[in-house]
């Protein structure tokens, strides 16, 4: 996956020992952070919302969504998040030096889940409170289901579906349709947001 530059409207300011990037967008600022030379990369055909948080070796790619809440931090490692993809509120993820954090195109992560050094594919969906730990993959078009905890070093194979604390794998579960929907609906939930979210409250 590549590095997307960060675009025009980024602002720089000195702020203790990280750059803070004031991101003016849509009358509202998000925080973006570089920390030292761990320069966020951020598509501009992304959404990122004023209330996520961005930091260091993160890259966005087009068409993607940040929601309320939601905190990316490389500062161990990198983030990678591809096209069309979203990240929902409250989502948490964060790397190691050894494991990054890869999210492909077209993946729907929900609510309060957390990733952690670990490969999500292209069309897969984690579910809201789900939990994806080191050296984990969920191949293309596999579901983790809501409140899993999927741990170290476990394959989910492609259309299966990861369920439980610890999570185990029934095969041909997934409904592969249902995740492409998912994913949609947040490319255009995104655009709505860039055009007509507005703080009312001064």
């Amino acid at each position: 996956m590549t590095a997307w530059p960060l675009p025009s409207w980024r602002i720089g300011c000195r702020d203790s020992d990280s750059y803070h990037f004031s991101i003016v967008r849509y009358g509202a600022q998000m925080p973006i952070y570089a920390l030292g030379d761990q320069v966020p990369t951020i598509d501009e055909s992304a959404y990122v919302h004023p209330d996520a948080v961005v930091i260091g070796s993160v890259s966005i790619g087009p068409g993607s969504s940040i929601w309320p809440g939601a905190v990316l931090r490389g500062d161990d490692g990198e983030i990678r998040i591809g096209a069309r993809t979203s990240i929902q509120d409250n989502a948490v993820l964060h790397t190691t030096p050894a494991d990054f954090t890869i999210v492909g195109d077209d993946c729907v992560i929900g609510h309060i889940v957390h990733l952690e050094g670990c490969t999500i594919m292209d069309g897969s969906l984690v579910g809201n409170g789900a939990m994806v730990l080191h050296r984990s993959v969920v191949h293309p078009g596999a579901i983790v289901a809501a409140n899993s905890v999927v741990l170290y070093d476990v394959d989910v194979p492609s259309g299966a579906l990861a369920v439980g604390s610890p999570a185990t794998i029934k095969e041909g579960r997934a409904d592969a349709s249902m995740i492409g929907l998912a994913a949609e609906s947040y490319v255009e939930r995104g655009m709505r947001f860039r055009k007509e979210l507005r703080r009312i409250d001064g």
